[in-house]
């Protein structure tokens, strides 16, 4: 049975200019039923639209919202920033001491929804004050939910809408020089953009992509044009985050959706998440698409919860980048990063 996640067909754009298209519940429940999910139809032919039958836009983005608002809320009971960040700290280190004289950083989170990680990391101050963070979602009701909190906060981060297969135009936003920010801003405010042929331009700065979940939207050429958009000379490293392909998986997330979350669309893809996530070999893979970067998948375990340690990174970064890093995460920690096609980068990785 193909698997479907609701939230992938209630949103539509146009490939050539983004703009919203409009989307037929029918057609959305025709899918659905064609894919074998019962369940799945029954809920999505209870949402909300007009005489034509075509979805409510406002109604679905509210509702996505709600599915994120509980998303982070699980997202939270899972540690995932605290998880995340214990490899980001080590990364950008070594990332650090390999170019003293780069500046600052950049931490992109690639599928941000309401900004979970961006906003944690913000507050935190885990990565350290050097670092620009960045969220990047396609959606544009979630980017805007996202800046909103961001700025309720306080914190000093920034959402923009972007294509996960195109972040050219996101990296351009943030590297534009912070200033004061005006009343009324949230700091880190992006001042005028400066050309190239501006004599006060800034450099790009290192880049770092990160993701949560993301993954398993994306299938064959996909997830391959998804790693690859990420090789670009700015590009130090990826770590993307999503659920391994374990028996346990879809047992742990019907258990941890049915405990935390209350919207049936949210507890559907939820499940259907953990049922689609990609084995280690199709992610290993489809990175190595990515020109000039070191495939690995890392599993740091040790935290109480062995639900916990279904969700794990696929990690991308410079050849030159491997042996320190390894030094920097210990011998224990080392070990568990594998994957890489070349034994003689990786130090006998498998």
């Amino acid at each position: 049975m193909q698997l479907i996640e609701i939230s992938d067909l209630v949103v539509d754009h146009s490939p050539g200019t983004h703009d919203r298209l409009p989307v037929r519940r029918d057609e959305v429940v025709a899918r659905l039923t064609a894919a074998g999910d019962r369940r799945g139809a029954r809920i999505a032919a209870g949402l909300a639209c007009d005489a034509d039958g075509v979805l409510d836009p406002a109604a679905v983005d509210r509702r996505l919202v709600a599915v994120h608002t509980e998303l982070q809320r699980l997202s939270e009971e899972l540690r995932l920033g605290e998880r995340i960040a214990d490899l980001l700290r080590p990364l950008l280190a070594v990332i650090r001491a390999a170019d003293p004289a780069a500046g600052r950083l950049r931490v992109v989170d690639v599928g941000c929804g309401l900004g979970h990680l961006v906003r944690w990391l913000a507050a935190s101050g885990a990565l350290g004050p050097d670092v620009d963070l960045l969220g990047v979602d396609f959606n544009a009701a979630l980017v805007t939910e996202a800046d909103r909190l961001a700025r309720d906060e306080g914190l000093d981060c920034r959402f923009v809408q972007g294509d996960a297969f195109a972040l050219g135009p996101a990296a351009e936003v943030v590297s534009a020089p912070r200033r004061a920010g005006a009343p009324g801003e949230r700091p880190g405010t992006p001042g005028p953009s400066k050309g190239p042929s501006d004599p006060q331009a800034v450099a790009e700065p290192t880049t770092v992509y990160v993701s949560t979940g993301v993954l398993h939207h994306f299938r064959g050429p996909d997830l391959e044009a998804f790693f690859a958009a990420q090789a670009t000379p700015g590009t130090a490293a990826f770590c993307h985050f999503d659920i391994a392909a374990t028996s346990l998986a879809p047992v742990g997330a019907w258990i941890f959706h049915r405990a935390r979350m209350r919207d049936p669309l949210g507890r559907h893809d939820g499940v259907v998440s953990a049922r689609r996530a990609h084995d280690d070999e199709t992610l290993l893979s489809a990175a190595a698409h990515a020109e000039g970067m070191v495939p690995l998948v890392y599993e740091p375990r040790g935290r109480s919860s062995p639900f916990c340690t279904t969700i794990r990174p696929v990690v991308g970064l410079r050849p030159a980048l491997l042996p320190p890093l390894r030094a920097a995460l210990g011998a224990a920690a080392s070990s568990r990063l594998v994957g890489a096609p070349d034994k003689s980068l990786a130090g006998g990785a498998r």
